[in-house]
């Protein structure tokens, strides 16, 4: 799957780009005086192979959760419980993520694939989630078994499903990457592959834009890892606070990201290796999701660290996929500006965020949607009958 996926990503299509640059000289307004929204808009017309673009609509957060073996470093001082107790939270309804993305018409899957607690099946705060088995995502399942009617996203201007919980746990956790590898390379290519199948499941039950989600006490350590691993900055450079943690955790965070850099020395050039090496599930999960929205030309609106990380992985597997990935926010982790620059990418908000969750990626989407609407609905200057300078 994963390498039929890479396959199928290409370049975006220049005829659709110069369609759209085009069409933006002749609207009425001043050309250049949308700013970064009118290269947007160029973006995707070029992944969509088609000016304008189809609307970034109906919108599916997608979040992946996982736990760390790194965890045990004392990286943190959250307990690893809080991971599985906050899937419970957005299942029913009371995380930040959910009120954004009640605000923005968004739908919310959850997506439990490397969860150190067995969850509840049904859970027990959450009687209205859906709740899926892992065999539900083999590659021969129809679309319908893993999104039910309920679970499809929402049209703009009605109301999202409920939160809705996917059980594709690949392993309890990941090692610990300062003791040995996080992942054997087959169970990374497991999660990556399970999120090509989630982008795929999402795609075809109607969303036209995916949002990374995440949750994983200890998850902004790998991620660290990752991106000082693909950018070859150092551990000092990757490493942020993650939940905010006291100085002295801090330096001892930023060791624990250099000792495991130490011992694995992952190769770029090998990017599952480096996601089995120092990645977590959700990281590899994200990648994925990437790669399979990527595939099918349906762009990715990134979230924070944990995402931009992910999206560093995707990108060395696949380097087109880039053109499917627009920068929700940057996070005040130092590691995410770090992959944002070596992706090529400008956030398209800046509001010192840093919870994860899909946060940042939902304020942003109104951005993205105005950017495409843009297109489609702004006159011409002849149409209009408005005189041009």
């Amino acid at each position: 799957m994963l390498e039929t996926t890479i396959a199928e990503i290409g370049p975006p299509d220049p005829v659709a780009m110069t369609a759209a640059r085009d069409l933006q000289a002749r609207l009425t307004k001043p050309a250049g005086s949308l700013g970064a929204l009118e290269e947007l808009s160029v973006r995707l017309a070029g992944l969509a192979g088609v000016c304008p673009p189809p609307l970034p609509d109906p919108a599916a957060v997608a979040i992946f959760a996982g736990d760390h073996g790194v965890h045990a470093q004392r990286v943190t001082p959250w307990p690893q419980e809080v991971t599985a107790q906050m899937i419970g939270n957005f299942l029913a309804g009371g995380a930040v993520v959910n009120a954004f993305a009640r605000q923005a018409g968004a739908s919310v899957t959850v997506v439990d694939v490397g969860v150190a607690a067995p969850l509840p099946f049904p859970p027990t705060d959450a009687p209205s989630a859906e709740v899926l088995s892992g065999d539900d995502l083999s590659t021969d399942a129809p679309s319908a078994a893993v999104l039910s009617g309920d679970a499809v996203p929402a049209p703009a201007g009605t109301s999202p499903a409920p939160p809705r919980l996917l059980d594709a746990n690949v392993r309890r956790g990941t090692r610990d990457m300062t003791v040995t590898a996080a992942l054997t390379r087959d169970e990374a290519r497991a999660a990556v592959e399970t999120g090509i199948r989630v982008a795929g499941e999402l795609i075809d039950a109607g969303a036209g834009v995916l949002l990374t989600g995440d949750m994983g006490i200890a998850n902004t350590t790998p991620a660290a890892a990752l991106v000082a691993a693909f950018t070859g900055v150092t551990a000092e450079a990757a490493t942020g606070r993650g939940t905010g943690v006291d100085d002295g955790t801090y330096r001892h965070k930023v060791d624990v990201v250099r000792t495991a850099l130490d011992r694995h020395r992952p190769d770029p050039a090998d990017p599952l290796g480096v996601l089995a090496a120092v990645g977590g599930l959700e990281h590899a999960a994200l990648a994925g999701l990437i790669l399979g929205a990527a595939a099918r030309r349906v762009p990715v609106l990134l979230d924070g660290v944990t995402a931009v990380s992910a999206a560093l992985a995707a990108a060395a597997l696949a380097p087109d996929a880039v053109g499917a990935m627009v920068a929700g926010h940057r996070s005040a982790e130092p590691g995410a500006t770090v992959a944002l620059r070596h992706l090529g990418l400008d956030p398209l908000v800046d509001l010192g965020l840093r919870l994860g969750e899909g946060t940042g990626a939902l304020l942003a989407l109104p951005v993205v949607v105005g950017a495409v609407r843009v297109l489609h609905e702004v006159a011409t200057f002849d149409a209009a009958g408005v005189s041009e300078k």
